[in-house]
């Protein structure tokens, strides 16, 4: 590239998105920042953020978290970024670009990396008071608005990823959602049939209403002009107060356009392989507003920042070519993994398929084979453990069989198969083209030695994230490899793991951190105050083994208080909205018309929110700090106690009715679940508990997808362990089978209290089932042969905890100088602050309760309209 003899060569980037970002980094990576004049002109107000995660926002991150450009890079960097002021006109002749805001700017380059726009169908009234986009954090705040003020109903329109993830923000809002989806089914382009019913089982089990197989016709309004409903294709209408399109997008190719640059015959900046546009050499387009050599548009971030790589190496006048690009793709929608990569519909001749699917569990996975054994692609719906691994194989012959690959861990498989198999040329991360043996030499040339330093070194991991556990792996491979001994250690204050700190704790009886990171922290450490990592995973320990090493079993005593989760600090589980939850514990599910009254009466009395729960209780939503006690005082009286919701602890014990009143039930489920319930409540563990019984093998209760469960026969009880019907489901394995109450309850005392004792911190018991050496079959010879002659001592520790069992808030409720903690205010001990009112923002159905208002009403008032709410 040519510029003005003695002038500064200047390059214009139009557009500050992740792919605009990107080739600004390029560009610093290669040294052209300082030599070039950089102008950046962005329409949206703020620089660029991660897209991908844009429906975090909904999950409590901020617009700032979401930012990846620091003001640091801007600077450092003499970039001049123009928020708020997009192109407008492009000179080519003249080299010329006119923002909004009448700046001009001469440039050597153009870069244009527009991006694209959502495509709303042409149906009448789709420009109504109500319908929106989801595409930009302003749209997300038009919706949360608008949500919040005048809606209870909405629906989507498309079923693709971003339908997905709006249709789930708006249900986490509180509103009836629908999704319509012209598709006969969800995520048609990523999913064949048989994932996209596995998908939409799950989905429609959350709690959504989906559409397929139809589309939009009208969007219905009021005489306001306010949308109050659809017209589908079918001839049914669907009642909803507010429509998100996210139909798809069309590249944003208008600029070029206006200048004359040659655009695709469905539009897209036609570009070379060095995304040059091929009607101006001065001029590039990259991300989803070019149309790449191959003839595709690119909707994904990989292939853009691929795109943009090409640009500033092309730029910087070095060789570099963009012919194309992967399409996997790995998301996390609705809490649900989903993964497509290669030829994951199967379109090549002569392929074959090799299927696992668990329609109750929600799994569905497919490998498309080549006729001589290579992999082509694939589909992984419900669990995705496995697709850097798969991704990174496709276009080979895998060394195990297809078999092995799809059936779930712990399955009678043959050889499992692990990242550290792949060949180095394996692509490990396709955001930005990393591959194995790039790792390896991050560790062994490179001389890195954790996964942050693999990131610095490669940027591996740094894009979309799906690659980091099997990033993790690779590098204590190859470490262990090197003869390198691999940190395991908890966090940078101790290089011991959680579960040689809790034998530590359990034989020196240390009851103190202070103690514990002192005496056997790293040496840098000691003396320091730790860190969020070790102070609640030893409050755990220490408040696991309290009877045992004498302790106090009251979480909030003295320097314990210090070590907790923000739930833990209150005894209540802390709202989006700056509130408290309560949940008191009710036993399997079994309740007095006496005890429902109370709730009814507290909840109406404090103008909570109340929920029944899957677990089979009461959840209160919207309690303020210094109101805790006063509802705690009130349950205590009724007999009930905390539930511990918020604690890392046994939740529920589930069950279905069982033989007292089920024609089908063989043993009495609802006695064994009160009886487990009140054993086990309290109890401290690396992660929550979650339990269940079920009368008979018809499983109401849904005990096989639980922490421990268990299952009624006709000769007793079946106990089953390590299932989890969270983010990433797992059916229980059996224990043991046919077993005596006694029995049954010796194996649990058992099996909880040495996955305490040797599971990792927040690690569930499904993760540690697979993760623990030998899996299932060492645990039952632990548990159930006592091969460690530890048996007796396991069951001494859950007796010693059963017998010191305290309620945590009847103790907090009798203690005053306990109570002190309980302030909304620190200039506002009893009551609140009198200029503070908390006033209703929305009905009894959302959840975002009280906004804090400041006003001059006396204190009298203000509690008194909170009462009437």
């Amino acid at each position: 590239m040519t510029a003005t003899p003695g002038a500064t060569p200047t390059i214009v980037l139009v557009g500050h998105g992740m792919v605009g970002q990107r080739f600004l980094e390029a560009l610093a990576e290669r040294g052209l920042t300082a030599t070039h004049r950089v102008v950046v002109l962005c329409e949206e107000p703020r620089p660029a953020y991660d897209r991908v995660q844009l429906t975090s926002y909904f999950s409590g991150r901020t617009p700032g978290d979401l930012s990846l450009a620091d003001a640091g890079f801007i600077k450092d960097h003499g970039i001049e970024l123009h928020l708020g002021d997009p192109a407008e006109h492009v000179d080519r002749a003249a080299r010329r670009v006119t923002a909004r805001s009448g700046l001009v700017v001469d440039y050597d380059v153009l870069v244009l990396a527009t991006g694209s726009y959502p495509f709303v169908p042409p149906v009448p009234n789709k420009d109504a008071t109500g319908c929106f986009v989801y595409r930009t954090i302003e749209d997300l705040l038009a919706i949360e608005e608008y949500a919040g003020a005048r809606a209870t109903t909405g629906a989507v329109v498309g079923g693709g990823l971003l339908g997905l993830e709006a249709a789930g923000a708006l249900k986490g809002l509180g509103l009836a959602a629908h999704i319509v989806e012209f598709a006969p089914r969800l995520m048609p382009v990523q999913v064949d049939d048989g994932g996209g019913a596995a998908l939409l089982r799950t989905i429609r089990d959350m709690g959504l209403t989906v559409h397929t197989g139809v589309g939009t016709q009208e969007i219905l309004t009021d005489a306001a002009g306010a949308v109050t409903g659809m017209k589908l294709s079918d001839g049914s209408e669907l009642a909803t107060d507010m429509v998100v399109f996210s139909a798809g997008v069309r590249p944003r190719d208008q600029l070029a356009r206006d200048c004359g640059l040659t655009v695709g015959e469905r539009g897209g900046i036609t570009v070379d392989e060095q995304c040059r546009t091929v009607t101006d050499p001065h001029v590039f387009a990259i991300g989803e507003c070019a149309l790449a050599a191959d003839g595709r548009v690119y909707g994904l971030v990989a292939p853009g920042y691929e795109q943009a790589e090409t640009a500033a190496a092309t730029i910087a006048a070095d060789e570099a070519s963009f012919t194309g690009a992967d399409l996997s793709t790995k998301l996390k929608l609705l809490g649900v993994d989903v993964a497509s990569f290669g030829d994951a519909h199967g379109t090549a001749e002569g392929c074959l398929d090799v299927v696992y699917s668990d329609s109750r569990a929600g799994l569905y996975k497919k490998l498309v084979i080549g006729g001589d054994g290579t992999l082509l692609g694939g589909i992984l719906v419900g669990d995705a453990e496995a697709y850097g691994t798969l991704r990174a194989l496709t276009g080979s012959v895998p060394p195990v069989s297809p078999e092995s690959l799809v059936l779930p861990v712990g399955a009678d498989s043959g050889a499992q198969l692990g990242p550290t198999a792949l060949p180095d040329e394996a692509i490990i991360c396709s955001c930005h083209n990393v591959s194995k043996g790039a790792i390896r030499g991050a560790v062994t040339e490179h001389a890195c030695t954790t996964v942050p330093e693999v990131k610095k070194c490669t940027r591996a991991g740094t894009g979309c994230g799906s690659c980091v556990k099997v990033l993790g792996r690779l590098v204590d491979a190859e470490l262990e490899a090197s003869g390198v001994e691999v940190d395991k250690g908890l966090c940078g204050c101790f290089g011991r793991t959680r579960e040689e700190l809790y034998e530590i704790v359990r034989a020196l009886r240390l009851t103190s951190y202070r103690e514990l990171l002192d005496r056997f922290g790293r040496e840098d450490a000691r003396g320091g105050d730790g860190c969020e990592v070790c102070k609640p995973a030893v409050g755990s320990i220490i408040a696991s083994l309290a009877p045992a090493i004498g302790a106090s079993g009251y979480v909030l005593d003295g320097e314990q208080a210090a070590l907790q989760d923000t739930n833990d600090h209150f005894l209540a589980n802390l709202q989006r909205n700056g509130s408290y939850s309560v949940v008191p514990r009710i036993p399997g599910g079994e309740i007095a018309p006496e005890k429902l009254i109370v709730i009814g009466e507290i909840a109406r009395d404090f103008g909570l929110y109340t929920k029944i729960t899957g677990g089979q209780r009461i959840d209160m939503f919207g309690a303020r700090v210094e109101q805790l006690p006063l509802i705690w005082a009130r349950l205590v009286d009724a007999g009930f106690e905390s539930g511990h919701a918020y604690g890392k602890s046994l939740r529920t014990v589930k069950s279905c009715v069982g033989s007292t009143w089920c024609r089908y039930g063989v043993q009495d489920s609802v006695r064994m679940a009160i009886d487990l319930e009140l054993r086990y409540r309290g109890l401290r563990s690396p992660h929550k508990l979650k339990s269940a019984v079920s009368g008979c093998q018809r499983e109401c209760a849904e005990a096989r997808s639980k922490d421990f469960g268990v299952i009624a026969t006709a000769g007793g009880w079946n106990l089953y362990v390590g299932g989890n019907g969270g983010a990433t489901p797992r059916h229980a394995d059996l224990l043991a089978q046919d077993l005596s109450d006694a029995e049954l309850v010796r194996l649990i005392d058992r099996f909880l209290m040495f996955y305490i004792r040797t599971a990792d911190r927040l690690e569930r018991t499904s993760a540690w089932l697979e993760r623990i050496p030998g899996g299932l079959d060492h645990v039952r010879d632990v548990v159930v042969h006592d091969s460690l002659g530890i048996c007796d001592e396991l069951e001494q520790l859950m007796r010693a905890h059963v017998e010191h069992y305290r309620d945590e808030w009847a103790e907090t409720v009798d203690d005053p100088e306990k109570l002190a903690r309980f302030v909304s205010f620190v200039n506002a001990p009893d009551t609140p602050d009198p200029v503070v009112a908390f006033v209703p923002e929305r009905d009894q159905m959302k959840p975002d309760l009280p906004l804090l208002s400041i006003g001059m009403r006396p204190a009298d008032d203000v509690l008194e309209g909170s009462a009437q709410r």
